[in-house]
C-alpha cells in the first residue's frame, strides 16, 4: 500500500508538473511577426494558427503571403484562408524569437518547420537595414518512407499598394542565373501620402528563389497559380504580362515560386527571399533620403546578391544571437520575460527606419503606430531607449541627431524641446500640438527632460560625452527651463497625453528632477566642475520637495493636490540605472508595496483615473523592484494580457 500510494503520488506530481509545462508552452502572441521591417515593409499573422486567417499589415489590412504544401500529391495549406477548400497541415506549434519566427507542422508523413527569418543583427546595420527576409522550409519525413514534397509561397500585390483599387505592374529579371520576380504600383507616388494608417505604394516588392533546381515561378493572378500548383506541383509556364497594369478584378497579382523535391531520412531545406526597395524612404526637410543600405549606391540587385551569398553565415549568427540573448533574459527574468522581451525586439525594430543623411550620417525614424503617425517623436523613443543604449547606442544617436539639429534651427524658437519631426514619412518639422507657432498642447517638462536623460545615458553607454558637447547650449536652455518649471509642472501633456492635461503632476516631476540630475553629471563628465554642484544641489532640492508634495502615507499622490490619488512612478528608474541617487531607496519600495494591491487581472492600471495602462511603463516599473518575486508579481498579468488578449495587433 505504501509502494502504491508513493507511485500515485509521484503520478500526480509529474502530471502537475507536465500540464504546467504544456500551459507555459502555450503561448499565443496577439500578433506574430512574420516580415517586420519597418512601418511599411511589415507582415503579420493576427491568428492562432498560421492558415486560420490572411496576413497582414500590422493596420489590419490585408497583405496577404500563402504557404502551400503539396505532399504525394495531396494539397495542405500552411499560410493564409485561401483556398478554403484545401485543408490544413496541422499545425503544432509557433515560436517568436529576435530574429527569427518559426512554425511547426506535422501529417501526412512528414514534418515542416517554416521559418522566417529576418537577421536584425542591431550591431551590423548594413544588414539589419536590409529589408530582406527569408522563408524557409525544413521538411523531413516522420515516417521512415520517401516522400514527393512541393512547396508554394505566393505574395500579393497588396504588399506594394496602399489600397487594392490601385493598379499594379510586375516584372521579371535574371540574377545570377535566377529568376526575380517584382511588382509595385504603376503611378509610384513617392513619399506623397503622410499619415498613421498608410501602406507603401511606390517602390517593389521582389521574390526569388534559393537556387533554380526543382523550381518553377511566375507573376499571375493568384487563382490561376494557385490552381496551376494543386493540379500538378507547378505553376503556369509563363506570367501574365499582357494585362498589365492590372488591379484586383481578374484576381490579385501575386509573384509565386514552387519548389519540387523528395525528403526521406535526410532533411530537406529551401528557401525564398523576400525584399522591398523603397528607392527613398523618407523626406527630411525637405529632402528624400535614401534608406541605410542604399547609401553607397547598392539596389535590388546588389541587395538580393548578397541576401544568397550570405544565407548561411546570417542564419548561423542568426540562431548564436537568439540563442544567446534568450538565455540571458530566461536568466534574468524568466521564461514569461523572455516572451515578451523576444516580442519587443522584433516590434520595436519594427516602428523604425534607417536611413542615410547627404554626407552619410546615420539618421534612425520612430514611427507613431495607432496614434498620430508622427515622425521622430522624443516620448516614443524615450522608452524604447533602454533597447538601443543595451545593443547599439550608435542607434539611440541616430535617433536623438534629427532632434537636436532641428532644435538648433532658428525655426524652433521655444526654450523646451520639441514633441517631433512631422508625420510619417516627411520630417520636415514638428507639427504636434502648436506645432511651431505656439505652446498649446506642447510636452515642454516632459520631452526637455527625456532628453537631458537620454543624454547622460548615451554618454555613459558610448563612454564619452561627445554627442552632448557637440549641442551643450542648447542642453544647458532644457536645464534651466527645467529648473524653472520642473518642480511643479503647470497644467500640461506628459507621454500619457491619452490620459489629458495634468498640473502638478509628480511623475513628470520626478522626470525633471532626474533630467536635472543628469545635466549635473554631464557638467562633471565634461569638467563643469561648479555648473555640476549647482545643478546637483537644485536636483537634490527638489527630490526632497516632491516627495513632501506628494506624500500620501504608505504612497505618494499622481498630483500634490489631489489626495487619495497615486501614479505608476516609472521614471524612477533612471535614478538607479544612471546612478543618480536622488530618491531614498525607501521612496521605490514604498511604491512598489503599494503597486502590489493595485493590481489587475491584465496589469497595473497607470494611475487611479482609468483602469487602461501601457505594457512599457508595466516593465519598467517591475524594475523598480528588488526580488525576483516582485518582479514576476508585474510580468505576470502582462504576459497574460498578451496570451489572452482578443484585441489582435502588434
Amino acid at each position: 500500500m505504501v509502494v502504491r500510494y508513493s507511485n500515485m503520488r509521484f503520478a500526480f506530481i509529474l502530471a502537475a508538473a507536465l500540464s504546467a509545462a504544456a500551459q507555459t508552452a502555450q503561448f499565443r502572441p496577439p500578433a506574430v511577426p512574420l516580415i517586420a521591417h519597418d512601418p511599411y515593409f511589415s507582415v503579420w499573422s493576427m491568428a492562432d494558427r498560421l492558415y486560420d486567417d490572411d496576413t497582414r499589415h500590422w493596420t489590419g489590412k490585408p497583405n496577404t503571403l500563402i504557404g502551400l504544401i503539396q505532399i504525394d500529391g495531396t494539397t495542405y495549406r500552411v499560410m493564409g484562408r485561401e483556398p478554403r477548400n484545401v485543408n490544413p497541415l496541422p499545425q503544432t506549434s509557433v515560436e517568436v524569437l529576435p530574429t527569427r519566427t518559426i512554425y511547426q507542422f506535422a501529417g501526412a508523413g512528414i514534418r515542416l518547420q517554416l521559418t522566417f527569418l529576418t537577421p536584425a543583427l542591431p550591431k551590423d546595420l548594413d544588414v539589419q537595414s536590409r529589408p530582406l527576409t527569408y522563408i524557409v522550409w525544413d521538411v523531413s519525413a516522420s515516417d521512415g518512407r520517401e516522400h514527393d514534397v512541393r512547396t508554394y509561397l505566393d505574395a500579393s500585390s497588396e504588399l506594394a499598394v496602399n489600397t487594392p483599387d490601385q493598379l499594379t505592374a510586375w516584372s521579371r529579371f535574371r540574377l545570377n542565373g535566377q529568376d526575380v520576380l517584382r511588382i509595385g504600383s504603376r503611378q509610384q507616388p513617392v513619399l506623397e501620402k503622410v499619415g498613421d494608417d498608410l501602406r507603401i505604394d511606390w517602390g517593389y516588392l521582389y521574390l526569388s528563389p534559393d537556387k533554380s533546381d526543382g523550381v518553377s515561378d511566375a507573376a499571375v493572378a493568384r487563382p490561376d497559380a494557385m490552381e496551376a500548383f494543386r493540379s500538378n506541383g507547378r505553376l503556369p509556364q509563363s506570367d501574365n504580362l499582357k494585362d498589365q497594369p492590372v488591379a484586383r478584378r481578374g484576381g490579385t497579382p501575386v509573384l509565386a515560386i514552387a519548389t519540387q523535391f523528395r525528403v526521406g531520412s535526410v532533411p530537406v531545406s529551401r528557401y525564398q527571399m523576400i525584399a522591398y526597395d523603397d528607392l527613398y524612404s523618407l523626406e527630411y526637410f525637405q529632402r528624400k533620403v535614401r534608406p541605410w543600405w542604399r547609401r553607397n549606391g547598392a539596389g535590388a540587385a546588389e541587395m538580393l546578391t548578397l541576401g544568397q551569398v550570405q544565407y548561411a553565415d546570417l542564419a548561423a549568427r542568426s540562431k548564436a544571437f537568439d540563442d544567446e540573448l534568450m538565455s540571458a533574459l530566461r536568466r534574468m527574468g524568466g521564461e514569461e520575460y523572455a516572451r515578451l522581451a523576444s516580442l519587443a525586439y522584433r516590434q520595436t525594430l519594427a516602428a523604425h527606419k534607417l536611413v542615410a543623411d547627404a554626407d552619410g550620417t546615420p539618421l534612425y525614424f520612430p514611427k507613431e503606430n495607432f496614434s498620430n503617425g508622427c515622425i521622430g517623436t522624443v516620448d516614443v523613443f524615450y522608452p524604447s531607449a533602454p533597447f538601443f543604449l543595451l545593443f547599439n547606442p550608435a542607434l539611440l544617436e541616430a535617433q536623438m541627431r534629427p532632434l537636436m539639429d532641428y532644435s538648433r534651427m532658428g525655426r524652433w524658437k521655444f526654450p523646451f524641446a520639441p514633441h517631433d519631426l512631422g508625420t510619417w514619412p516627411h520630417a520636415n518639422g514638428q507639427m504636434y500640438g502648436g506645432g511651431e507657432l505656439n505652446e498649446v498642447n506642447q510636452m515642454p517638462v516632459e520631452e526637455s527632460g527625456n532628453m537631458l536623460i537620454l543624454a547622460l545615458a548615451l554618454s555613459k553607454a558610448q563612454g564619452n560625452t561627445r554627442f552632448a558637447e557637440t549641442y551643450w547650449p542648447i542642453f544647458t536652455k532644457w536645464a534651466e527651463y527645467l529648473k524653472d518649471k520642473g518642480l511643479d509642472p503647470e497644467n500640461q501633456l506628459s507621454t500619457d497625453d491619452f490620459a489629458g492635461h495634468l498640473a502638478h503632476n509628480t511623475n513628470l516631476s520626478i522626470k525633471a528632477i532626474e533630467a536635472l540630475g543628469a545635466y549635473a553629471k554631464l557638467c562633471d563628465l565634461t569638467g563643469r566642475k561648479s555648473e555640476s554642484a549647482a545643478y546637483r544641489k537644485t536636483a537634490e532640492e527638489f527630490a526632497r520637495k516632491v516627495l513632501e508634495l506628494s506624500a500620501d502615507g504608505n504612497h505618494y499622490r499622481l498630483a500634490f493636490d489631489k489626495p487619495g490619488t497615486w501614479s505608476q512612478k516609472y521614471n524612477l528608474v533612471w535614478d538607479r540605472l544612471l546612478g543618480l541617487n536622488l530618491f531614498p531607496p525607501d521612496v521605490a519600495r514604498k511604491e512598489i508595496a503599494f503597486y502590489k494591491t493595485m493590481q489587475e487581472r491584465f496589469g497595473l492600471p497607470l494611475d487611479n483615473r482609468e483602469k487602461y495602462t501601457k505594457l512599457d511603463w508595466i516593465l519598467w516599473t517591475a524594475t523598480l523592484t528588488e526580488s525576483r518575486a516582485d518582479f514576476d508579481a508585474f510580468v505576470g498579468p502582462a504576459y497574460r494580457f498578451a496570451n489572452e488578449s482578443p484585441t489582435r495587433v502588434p
